[in-house]
């Protein structure tokens, strides 16, 4: 690794796990994994995984005009949020390509937090720049923040330990509370995560976080908790068929074509991309993001070309052999017209096209009861 990298304030804590392997993720120095993919992903899906995901950036909007500015940049409707509340939602240019996805916290009616993708930090603070409106202040505090993702079945239970005096089952999904003490340190606790599971995301000033991540370990080994990496983070976003940014949101896909039409409120008044995205509801969606599954034997990946009835039709955007599952899926960008479910396809894979289907996605879902 060169220099050049970024590092998160974790990275020195990399070193005490011997299995730990970095790489170049857009720009930073980060482990992929610490003891395996595999042993990573399953212990997310049946216990507990620890993500260092503080390359993520945080953004700090303030002022009166906040929920209006937030409103005119974002696709989802701002002005539902409470105090205490989280939404996930896009940013979008006037083609309605996508610039961001990601989540809005409403701390005060005049104060929110933006959380945005490592590798689109510096665009996005200077498109929202652009776009200031009235007395909004923006500030990017991602030096400043550490992020750390507690996901997993036994999330809730290693919370409690770590959380004093904070009863974080009362935090229901996409709600958060300031001030929470985690492992001595003041912590914003968020129940949010990006891999199918139940968790809660901890923000905290970055020179605390390796307390709380040894904290979190402390009471956390017990109820089989392990350090993740950005393997397994990949493998379990993508059964619960949540969207990587580069690869199923981009400047030429919209969020209709995603198929996240549920956080795009074309009735909530004016924003960025409005009027395109409108203009392809009613001509129709052109392309959809649709799930795959081999018949032959191979594994489609990131940008492989898709056919139906002998044409190009699209490219794959995310494929692995699904760790929970054991079966080779993908997400695929497609023309619409080979959308429906069952409709066969081919996937070139070493020069070779070979058969798929279309299938249902999320591949994955929890039990209700977990």
């Amino acid at each position: 690794m060169t220099s050049e990298l970024k590092r998160t304030p974790l990275y020195p804590l990399y070193a005490n796990y011997p299995g730990a392997r970095c790489i170049d993720f857009g720009g930073w120095e980060l482990p992929v994994q610490f003891s395996g993919i595999q042993k990573e992903h399953d212990a997310v899906r049946t216990q507990a995984g620890l993500f260092d995901v503080s390359h993520m950036g945080e953004f700090m909007v303030t002022g009166h005009f906040s929920e209006a500015f937030l409103q005119q940049l974002t696709t989802n409707d701002v002005a539902k949020l409470r105090d205490g509340q989280a939404q996930y939602t896009l940013m979008c240019d006037p083609s309605g390509g996508v610039v961001d996805d990601l989540l809005v916290y409403r701390i005060t009616a005049d104060q929110y937090m933006v959380v945005v993708n490592a590798a689109n930090i510096d665009k996005d603070f200077e498109w929202m720049r652009e776009h200031l409106i009235g007395d909004v202040t923006l500030e990017n505090k991602s030096d400043e923040l550490a992020l750390l993702a507690l996901q997993g079945p036994h999330a809730a239970a290693i919370m409690a330990l770590a959380a004093e005096s904070f009863d974080c089952g009362t935090l229901a999904p996409f709600h958060f509370a300031a001030d929470v003490s985690v492992g001595g340190a003041a912590a914003l606790v968020s129940r949010t995560g990006y891999t199918g599971e139940d968790g809660f995301e901890i923000y905290v000033p970055a020179e605390a976080a390796q307390q709380v991540w040894n904290a979190l370990f402390e009471v956390g080994e017990a109820h089989g908790l392990v350090p993740a990496g950005l393997g397994a983070r990949d493998t379990l976003r993508f059964e619960a068929r949540l969207p990587l940014y580069g690869q199923e949101l981009s400047h030429t896909i919209s969020p209709l074509e995603a198929g996240l039409g549920f956080f795009v409120k074309l009735d909530k008044g004016s924003f960025i991309g409005r009027e395109a995205l409108l203009k392809q509801k009613a001509d129709g969606v052109p392309r959809k993001l649709v799930g795959i599954e081999m018949i032959d034997r191979g594994i489609p990946r990131c940008h492989y070309a898709v056919y139906a009835q002998g044409q190009h039709i699209g490219e794959v955007t995310t494929g692995t052999q699904s760790p929970t599952l054991k079966r080779n899926l993908g997400l695929a960008l497609i023309e619409a017209q080979f959308a429906e479910l069952g409709t066969e396809l081919e996937v070139e894979i070493r020069g070779k096209r070979l058969k798929a289907e279309v299938v249902k996605a999320p591949f994955y879902r929890r039990s209700p009861k977990e």
